[in-house]
């Protein structure tokens, strides 16, 4: 038995290493099927990825559910490489959730592989194509929790998942849907009231890369990012330039530094926006594809929402 263990967890090491994220283009929302029902003891073991989607699993699984987050904070996933740790996490699971849309750059194929056999749900995949945005390159945008209303309906896939997976208590995911979803709209009217305190001609948010375009598209905010959707690609100077010359343009009074991204590109552009004769602010940290440290109020996805959208107002307004 150890054996084979040991066995799956190489196997399972060897596809995390091996994988890389080659159709970014599919047409359609893949169906949601749980291969296994749950026949084990109570705590379900799962894991989440990020630290958005263990909270969703947090906040529906309820008592039935032990979480697992993958990622901690200030860790970027489109780059992240697993630990033979992660792999052994991952192993011993008895369901796993991930975001899907290929923001797990490095495992994203991987958790498609095991989805036919075991109970490993994309949330971001399940969802309906035509709620979703699309890059200049014509990839899928995988960074659909700063919709909030869009994150709502992640938190559905999330309860009908684990109903399939563990029938006995769908009752209860259910009702813990329920009550989850009304706190996201309660949040979601929150961002709502706080982003139109900024004056239009000012709404204008300039980050690290290109994470914010669901919040652009929900809150009605212009969103413009130094990289793209994935911070696996590098900016260029061309790419740098040609937002100094926006910021300088439009006047925008702050920028916004990442969390899980290495601030050097937004020092050239502050450095060359001074250059051009205009003082551009910090206007703050935001938190991207990671939350904060667990314990703290930015360690849920409520409490980093918040913290984003006050960061952003108290700066622009």
């Amino acid at each position: 038995m150890r054996m084979t263990y040991c066995l799956c967890v190489l196997g399972l090491s060897l596809t995390l290493l091996g994988c890389s994220s080659n159709d970014k283009h599919e047409t359609g929302p893949k169906a949601l099927t749980v291969p296994k029902k749950h026949q084990g003891s109570y705590p379900i073991k799962a894991v989440g990825t990020t630290g958005m989607v263990a909270d969703l699993v947090r906040n529906v699984g309820g008592e039935h559910v032990e979480v697992h987050q993958l990622l901690g904070a200030d860790i970027d996933p489109h780059v992240y490489k697993p630990t033979d740790k992660d792999t052994s996490r991952l192993a011993g699971a008895d369901i796993i959730f991930y975001s899907g849309l290929h923001l797990e750059g490095k495992m994203s194929e991987m958790f498609e592989r095991m989805a036919s056999k075991n109970a490993c749900i994309g949330v971001a995949d399940l969802l309906d194509r035509k709620l979703l945005a699309k890059d200049e390159e014509n990839a899928w945008d995988p960074h659909i929790w700063f919709d909030v209303a869009l994150w709502s309906k992640a938190a559905g896939v999330v309860g009908e998942a684990l109903a399939l997976y563990d029938p006995a208590n769908a009752t209860t995911y259910k009702a813990n849907l329920a009550r989850y979803q009304k706190e996201l709209d309660d949040l979601h009217g929150f961002v709502e009231r706080r982003i139109a305190e900024i004056p239009e001609k000012h709404r204008v948010l300039i980050t690290s890369h290109d994470a914010f375009r669901y919040f652009g598209r929900a809150y009605k905010i212009e969103v413009h990012g130094i990289q793209g959707i994935s911070t696996d690609v590098e900016a260029s100077v061309a790419d740098i330039t040609r937002l100094v010359n926006f910021i300088v343009e439009r006047k925008v009074r702050a920028v916004f530094v990442e969390t899980s991204v290495n601030p050097r590109n937004m020092d050239a552009l502050i450095e060359g926006c001074a250059k051009k004769g205009h003082q551009v602010a910090r206007g703050g940290t935001l938190f991207s594809d990671a939350m904060g440290e667990e314990g703290t109020p930015e360690g849920t996805y409520a409490g980093m929402i918040r913290h984003n959208v006050n960061t952003v107002v108290t700066a622009l307004k």
